[in-house]
């Protein structure tokens, strides 16, 4: 199983994307599981299920973080990751032409309204792996 799929495999399972996509990371930085599903956990539904940035898209971006994330004051190291950063953001924009939760799913989940419309038409089961998968594959390039 690849990345793409363990990751998609862990939001089947009942993680929300940012969790998933840290966990198909684990063995890349050596983090326990439990640190990982709380570290992620605020981040599903667009922030604390707010709709705002795609939880696939922050768990990616923690990713990109621990790859190249600065740990002092580092000028340089900072600039490389953002610019490492702005990439995966263009290149998730390109294949879903936004990195917003309720843009991507077309409803808001942080309305009663929005979160039932999006349950009933199971609009996070069906829209979401591939948000998770295209965050994975996009962080697996930028990675290297």
């Amino acid at each position: 199983m690849d990345r793409a799929e363990q990751a998609i495999s862990n939001f089947k399972e009942g993680y929300n994307c940012s969790q998933a996509l840290l966990l198909a990371f684990q063995d890349v930085f050596g983090i326990d599981r439990e640190t990982i599903l709380k570290l992620a956990a605020p981040f599903g539904g667009g922030i604390g299920r707010l709709g705002e940035t795609c939880g696939a898209v922050t768990g990616a971006l923690m990713i990109i973080g621990l790859k190249y994330g600065n740990t002092g004051l580092e000028p340089l190291a900072k600039e490389k990751m953002y610019g490492i950063v702005n990439d995966f953001v263009e290149n998730f924009k390109e294949r879903n032409n936004s990195i917003i939760c309720k843009e991507l799913l077309h409803c808001d989940l942080s309305t009663m309204e929005g979160f039932k419309e999006a349950r009933d038409k199971r609009l996070i089961p069906s829209l979401c792996p591939k948000f998770v998968k295209d965050a994975v594959e996009i962080a697996e390039e930028l990675l290297k």
